[in-house]
């Protein structure tokens, strides 16, 4: 993987071609191109194959970081707040590894500190850091509530992923309009039914 960057390029030093792609990831996208049966040779199609692998790599950069990272730095003077702290509506996109179609939806994180509280972008970056690899939404709700339970030991945490699966809508079954949604819960919004309660309408659900 050196060869084609390594887990700082950002995806606007990827764009402007600065990162060689190897010869063999551009052939692999020539043949996909031949077999769904269009020239790849053909003048709007010469320069994709390096398009498409630059495109991979910034789509899966998340592979090249710990989302936990973001985590490291914590607050403890925070006044006495003792109550949930949530972020909500924060928009993704990932990939299905079944298909490695588009997963594009929201995500909702809440926790209860426990002593120490972390910047909020910290918990955007951390879902963008396990969203930005081959998915499915099961596992990235669970990675997304566990980081942030290991890593702030909060008394808890609550997680909703709303998305829409271009698996589903663009192929297959075709069907629009439909999304997903998962959710975990952890310390007690698991189980406090009345902490859960106020966390989910806080969630707007």
């Amino acid at each position: 993987m050196s060869d084609i960057g390594g887990p700082d390029d950002g995806g606007d030093r990827l764009e402007r071609g600065k990162i060689p792609v190897p010869d063999e990831v551009a052939e692999a996208v020539r043949t996909i191109i031949r077999w769904a049966g269009d020239d790849p040779g053909r003048e709007g199609l010469l320069d994709t194959p390096k398009r498409v692998a630059r495109a991979w790599r910034e789509y899966c950069q998340g592979y090249h970081e710990d989302p936990a990272d973001h985590l490291s730095r914590t607050f403890e003077e925070v006044g006495g707040y003792d109550e949930i702290v949530l972020l909500r509506d924060i928009p993704f996109q990932s990939h299905c590894e079944h298909h490695m179609a588009p997963i594009i939806g929201k995500a909702h994180i809440a926790y209860l500190p426990t002593d120490r509280v972390v910047g909020i972008s910290k918990l955007a970056r951390v879902l963008h850091g396990y969203a930005r690899r081959l998915q499915v939404q099961e596992r990235l709700t669970a990675e997304v509530a566990d980081c942030v339970w290991t890593h702030l030991k909060p008394q808890g945490v609550a997680v909703v992923i709303e998305a829409s699966h271009a698996c589903m809508s663009a192929r297959g079954v075709r069907t629009n309009g439909v999304s997903m949604t998962t959710s975990r819960m952890m310390g007690v919004f698991r189980d406090d039914e009345r902490s859960r309660t106020e966390v989910l309408k806080l969630m707007g659900f």
